[in-house]
């Protein structure tokens, strides 16, 4: 998937969106908390400052613009200060808005959030959650009808504000069958019959457990009701966000795929299910599959998570979570392609690449310790290993004691250790020219000018680091105590 993404970021190509749903404006005070109100025995907040951004299927909208795409945004506003306001916004982010109608006897959607100490501490909703007019619904079917035809696909985001009704669904659905276009469903319905015709739906899981007549205590009756929704919306996909737990993929006679949660650390759950919606909707449009997209999306949920309010994710921060994800999930055990690739990976992501090398025959104590040095020294920390041929012309034929098997086993083991390549020759010059580490480390038992690949290093800017080494403690004098020890048996 790395090496297609890539592809995908470089093509610079991005789908042209319609979005349909219901309009929201999210509103932030933030400030401080310091002490409690003489009149009642509630916190003060002492308000440092104030900002709206676009919520509900406009922060889908604006995920997407985000993600560079060409954005078409369908839904309705109230003809008052905050629709104004939501206009501009909208404007701002190059969101087509011609799709936008206005109500004349209800006001905008909005979500006002009060933030203290990066912490939400109250929320107030204003809304008129009643199905829209016939008038309005005319209008926004009208421009569905001419605006599905030249987009590549539509995310309809359901917020339960009277937006989506029946036949804005059946519109869309229509519309779409008839123009061969993907259609990504948000829902917030407990009738998933409203939304037949739509390629993949996106439900969390207290969504499905609204939707279907299945208590759901376990993976299997997850399963069951992920079954039965798919019978009953006609959707090829359900994807089904779970948020610590990750998401699972369900397609019809097929097992379910489960990708696990991303997040590295949590502050604000708003507007994570969109961003997923958004990235899902993006890569399906532009031709990646279901799971390509659903994993791509997880990586997007586990990004913005880390950031407070409603925020959006950008293709260069899913690029570099790729990178550092596969950075993460890489075997240990290299070959020199391999290691080369990595490193690579390791380098464009801003790490600074150590290297060592050794036979490390039998890991004691002065082992660990140096090896924790040399990992100290920066992010990630590459080991040169002596093959046994390499040992065996080295240091005789007694020797290696280990093979190089369960040498490079016990080093992968090392928490210290992130990669560790074999090599044939007597020294790690070719190894040391593959890899081009930022750091050359060997122990101080060496001079500067005698360590093995200085020359290569320095050749090309990086530098020779030496480190003390523990005195008394080596695999020569670990089997000569050994022998001592045991010479009467």
């Amino acid at each position: 998937m790395k090496s297609k993404f890539k592809f995908f970021l470089e093509n610079e190509k991005r789908p042209k969106v319609l979005v349909v749903g219901d309009l929201i404006l999210d509103e932030y005070i933030w400030g401080a908390v310091n002490r409690i109100s003489p009149e009642a025995p509630v916190p003060i907040l002492e308000c440092r400052s104030e900002n709206q951004t676009l919520g509900g299927a406009a922060n889908v909208a604006n995920n997407l613009v985000a993600l560079g795409c060409e954005v078409h945004l369908c839904g309705a506003i109230g003809q008052d200060e905050k629709g104004d306001r939501f206009l501009n916004l909208i404007r701002d982010r190059s969101i087509h808005a011609e799709g936008v109608s206005r109500f004349f006897h209800r006001p905008t959607t909005s979500k006002i959030r009060v933030i203290a100490h990066d912490q939400q501490v109250l929320r107030i909703d204003k809304e008129d959650s009643r199905p829209i007019a016939a008038e309005t619904e005319a209008k926004l079917i009208a421009y569905i009808n001419k605006t599905l035809p030249a987009v590549d696909g539509v995310i309809c985001s359901d917020y339960q504000k009277g937006v989506l009704t029946p036949k804005v669904v059946n519109a869309v659905m229509h519309r779409a069958q008839n123009s061969k276009k993907l259609v990504i469903v948000d829902p917030k319905s407990a009738d998933f019959s409203l939304y037949q015709g739509a390629t993949v739906i996106t439900p969390n899981q207290k969504e499905v457990e609204q939707a279907a007549p299945i208590k759901i205590n376990a993976k299997d009756d997850l399963e069951r009701a992920a079954e039965y929704l798919l019978n009953l919306s006609k959707a090829q996909a359900l994807l089904i966000t779970r948020g610590k737990d990750g998401m699972i993929l369900y397609q019809p006679k097929a097992e379910p795929v489960e990708i696990p949660t991303m997040a590295r650390e949590v502050y604000d759950v708003t507007g994570a299910g969109d961003t997923a919606t958004s990235v899902f909707g993006m890569a399906v449009f532009s031709g990646f599959d279901f799971q390509e997209a659903a994993a791509l999306a997880n990586m997007a949920a586990g990004i913005v998570v880390g950031k407070v309010g409603t925020a959006v994710v950008t293709l260069k921060e899913i690029n570099a979570f790729l990178e550092e994800e596969m950075l993460r999930a890489t075997h240990s055990i290299l070959e020199v392609g391999e290691l080369k690739q990595v490193v690579s990976l390791a380098k464009s992501a801003g790490k600074k690449v150590v290297f060592t090398n050794g036979c490390f025959d039998l890991i004691h104590g002065g082992h660990i310790e140096f090896l924790q040095r040399a990992k100290a020294l920066g992010e990630v920390l590459v080991v040169g290993l002596n093959s046994d041929a390499s040992v065996r012309r080295l240091k005789g034929a007694g020797r290696p004691i280990k093979s190089q098997g369960e040498r490079a086993n016990i080093l992968a083991a090392l928490k210290y250790v992130d990669y560790l390549a074999i090599f044939e020759e007597d020294t790690p010059e070719r190894l040391i020219r593959e890899v081009r580490p930022d750091i050359l480390v060997k122990g101080d038992d060496y001079k500067i000018d005698e360590v093995v690949g200085r020359e290569i290093v320095e050749g090309y800017g990086a530098r020779v680091a030496l480190i003390p080494i523990v005195k008394g403690l080596s695999t020569t004098s670990t089997v000569e105590k050994i022998l001592e020890n045991h010479k009467g048996f």
